[in-house]
């Protein structure tokens, strides 16, 4: 091992992120944060290792600049724990206890100098992993599909957790690196080169982060404890500390990693994992600075900002101006429970506070979250804060999505679950209801390829979480009465595979397809879709399982769904106004669930002198049009 005395920094260089390995024409700046300990680069060579000392910085940090060095290189910082991965590496390609490698960002030909970011009118979101959305598994495997995506109708692509995390496969939610890209689906340029081609088709991309823990195992700890709160505790892993001693340089690695993600990968925005397990007392709220510091990322671009909150605290929800902390929206639990449990009657576990009415229906289209303080009997204690005037389309509703296939029904997928005219109906009432439709990998082409849970982790630690997972799933009475053999193990071999989809379903089920697209037209092509121009939107209970939704349009212009979960109805008389059409129109029906190019029965007329009717299991979607005398 040999040392060379550190060359100085060029006076003139600036960094344009505070942490990690940064290249210039000059060489690469290397600059970590180890307020407890003295680190050494160690910087592999063709003989070995160069050990070069780092300079003392305030606040705890240290830098060197090595004139020699360039992209490519490997590298990592001896300390008294052993030699560790940069904490801010751009890329672990032997994983997150392998050595970093510099990246030069500026390598990469960006061709989306013209896109402006998502627009801001309705919108189709899309969940992947990429992992397993194509066989294959990677980054150039996903963009291929891109176009796909675009011919659906989808707008904004949400892909699941990158950060470097251990293992040979998983969800990417037990982070180890921060900013690393994770190896095992490509280079970081193979990541931009998705993003890339997602702008040239117009998708937008988000990125689902996660701020809120570090994996167990994660190796900052060596660099110093003060990465991790020891004020709050995590139910997943190791908490980050954005409020005690040292969470001045948290705060800024992690508004870092925001900027990194957006500059350096053009991220259109992100997705922040358990917003409820992000915790921190600070005056300014870190989800609040996350929100400030993407809006200045690049501020040319329209971002956004999307949570995961369990608590479902309105306030998350909007400028903080206006007394939000700065989310442009959240995912809806309560449309997915409400509607699952109406499309199954199972009520069970976390569904328990749910019954699946039509006015729970109506009341989630209209109002977003169902529990805005009313008491859980699930969680006994009350859940949610008051949030009566969020516009809908700040609320993500799935009926799928990785947490609930994997959760309530083992991997398996509503596509195998449902009589095909039930799954048609639930595509319907999600496509067709106001809040911002997600859709999950598949669930376009009624993909029956199952999603389960998977984790590698080796020794006892594989085998807790194993055990951890058959207790979290028998809170479900249907799982608690299977036997231990019966719950997969999350990291068996094959494991990772066993979730990729299957694209030839996509010839193999031409009507979902279709249903899809024209689902998905609707959205698009339909005035009363997009906020700006929607007049208003009310609801009604037509029965023990129908409901209705009436969209007012410009000039009279009126929509109206009609949703049966049901058996055939028949009504008459009709005492509820939202049925009646705007004066000098009638109803005529513009799409049904029952059209034959679905598979389908065929629709009657829903009015038929007095009767006003509606067919079993079925949605029809109508227009208010002039009528003929």
């Amino acid at each position: 091992m040999s040392s060379r005395p550190p060359s100085p920094r060029p006076r003139a260089r600036i960094r344009r992120l505070p942490v990690g390995a940064e290249v210039t024409a000059e060489g690469v700046d290397f600059r970590v944060w180890a307020p407890q300990c003295e680190p050494h680069l160690q910087l592999r060579e063709a003989g070995g290792y160069r050990s070069i000392p780092l300079e003392r910085e305030e606040g705890g940090y240290w830098s060197v600049f090595v004139p020699d060095a360039q992209a490519g290189a490997e590298y990592g910082f001896e300390l008294p724990a052993g030699v560790r991965a940069d904490p801010a590496s751009r890329w672990q390609p032997d994983g997150p206890y392998g050595l970093s490698r510099v990246v030069d960002p500026g390598q990469f030909g960006w061709t989306d100098a013209g896109w402006a970011g998502p627009g801001d009118g309705a919108h189709i979101a899309y969940e992947l992993h990429f992992g397993t959305f194509t066989p294959e598994g990677t980054y150039a495997a996903a963009a291929e599909k891109l176009p796909w995506l675009a011919d659906l109708g989808v707008t904004l692509v949400e892909v699941m957790p990158l950060h470097e995390f251990p293992g040979r496969f998983g969800w990417g939610y037990d982070v180890a690196g921060l900013f690393a890209p994770c190896r095992l689906y490509g280079t970081p340029d193979d990541l931009r080169a998705f993003i890339d081609r997602a702008h040239a088709l117009g998708l937008g991309v988000l990125l689902d982060t996660v701020y809120n823990h570090f994996d167990q195992d994660a190796q900052v700890a060596d660099f110093t404890r003060q990465y991790l709160s020891e004020k709050h505790q995590n139910e997943w892993g190791l908490a980050l500390n954005f409020d005690a001693e040292g969470s001045a340089a948290v705060r800024e690695f992690v508004l870092a990693n925001v900027r990194y993600w957006a500059e350096e990968f053009h991220f259109d925005g992100l997705r922040l994992d358990a917003v409820q397990q992000i915790f921190d007392d600070s005056s300014e709220h870190i989800v609040a600075a996350i929100d400030r510091t993407l809006r200045a990322a690049q501020p040319e671009r329209r971002r956004f900002l999307i949570g995961e909150d369990e608590r479902q605290h309105s306030e998350q929800i909007g400028p903080r101006e206006a007394g939000g902390v700065g989310l442009d929206a959240v995912w809806n639990d309560d449309f997915h429970h409400a509607t699952l449990v109406a499309l199954l009657g199972r009520n069970e576990a976390y569904l328990s506070d749910y019954r699946g009415h039509p006015q729970e229906l109506v009341s989630t289209a209209k109002r977003g979250y169902l529990y805005q303080g009313q008491f859980s009997q699930w969680q006994k204690k009350p859940r949610g804060t008051p949030g009566l005037g969020l516009a809908p389309e700040r609320f993500f509703n799935c009926l799928e999505n990785h947490d609930q296939v994997a959760n309530i029904f083992l991997g398996r997928r509503l596509s195998t679950l449902l009589s095909p005219a039930r799954w048609r109906l639930a595509s319907a009432w999600l496509m067709l209801s106001p809040g911002t439709p997600l859709l999950f990998q598949g669930q376009e082409f009624a993909s029956r390829t199952p999603f389960p849970y998977i984790a590698d982790y080796p020794g006892e630690r594989g085998e807790s979480v194993a055990h951890g997972r058959r207790k979290f799933l028998s809170q479900f009475p249907a799982s608690a009465a299977l036997p231990p053999e019966a719950f997969p193990d999350p990291g068996a071999p094959g494991r990772g595979e066993s979730g990729a989809l299957d694209w030839s379903e996509v010839e193999q089920h031409p009507q979902a397809v279709q249903l899809y697209r024209d689902l998905a037209r609707l959205r698009r092509q339909e005035p009363v879709f997009d906020p700006a121009r929607r007049e208003g939107l009310d609801g009604a209970v037509l029965g023990t399982e129908a409901l209705l939704l009436r969209y007012f349009g410009p000039d009279a212009d009126d929509r109206l769904l009609l949703v049966n979960f049901g058996p055939h109805l028949q009504w008459s008389p009709l005492p509820e106004p939202l049925l009646a059409p705007p004066r000098g129109r009638a109803w005529k029906v513009l799409w049904s669930s029952e059209d034959p190019a679905y598979g389908g029965h065929g629709t009657p007329p829903p009015v038929c002198g007095p009767v006003f009717q509606l067919p079993a299991e079925s949605v029809l979607f109508l227009a208010a049009r002039p009528a003929v005398v």
